[in-house]
């Protein structure tokens, strides 16, 4: 995938990542999810974004290379993975909260372990734990992986695009920069 698709404004980012594919490869086989949620986090102008106050070691990522995952771990029991996305000089991730499983579903659910299919991957934990991803992989680069253990590929194809507030914060409720793949 090319760069510049991610080096744009982090809210349009957000919308333009509905319908594309993440790829998880390991050595039981390959996960291939449609990514059907996301949220945008921005800089200093987004007082729910982890980026708010400036840099510090947990959020730096955010101020880094386009196409990088950004995973940090809420809670003190789930993993959430973003996609570092923004224009050159600026600040933002784009949040990955829900996929529909492609490829892979035995070994989603093998992730997932007692999880209905409906609940899956319908929360940021929880792809998170459908793809097996954790700290290990904080900073990977989704565009240019040299191992290919996991990937972003462009193929949007949807029919419509919700777009509301974002969900499960206390600041910044009314930016309506949430979007919803919607069947």
């Amino acid at each position: 995938m090319d760069k510049n698709f991610l080096e744009q404004d982090t809210v349009q980012a957000a919308e333009k990542l509905i319908g594309c594919h993440l790829i998880r490869e390991t050595p039981h086989g390959t996960i291939r999810i449609q990514i059907t949620e996301t949220e945008a986090y921005r800089g200093s102008d987004d007082p729910a974004s982890h980026a708010y106050r400036g840099v510090t070691p947990r959020n730096q990522l955010m101020f880094s290379d386009v196409g990088r995952l950004y995973v940090y771990f809420i809670y003190g029991m789930h993993y959430c993975m973003n996609i570092i996305a923004h224009r050159p000089g600026e600040v933002g991730a784009v949040l990955l909260r829900a996929g529909k499983p492609l490829e892979g579903i035995e070994l989603i659910r093998g992730n997932r372990l007692g999880a209905t299919d409906r609940n899956l991957m319908n929360g940021p934990g929880k792809l998170a734990q459908a793809l097996n991803v954790d700290l290990s992989m904080n900073g990977y680069d989704l565009l240019q992986p040299s191992d290919r253990k996991l990937y972003l590929e462009m193929n949007r194809t949807y029919k419509t695009i919700e777009k509301t507030a974002r969900i499960g914060i206390s600041k910044g409720t009314e930016a309506l920069w949430r979007f919803v793949q919607i069947e």
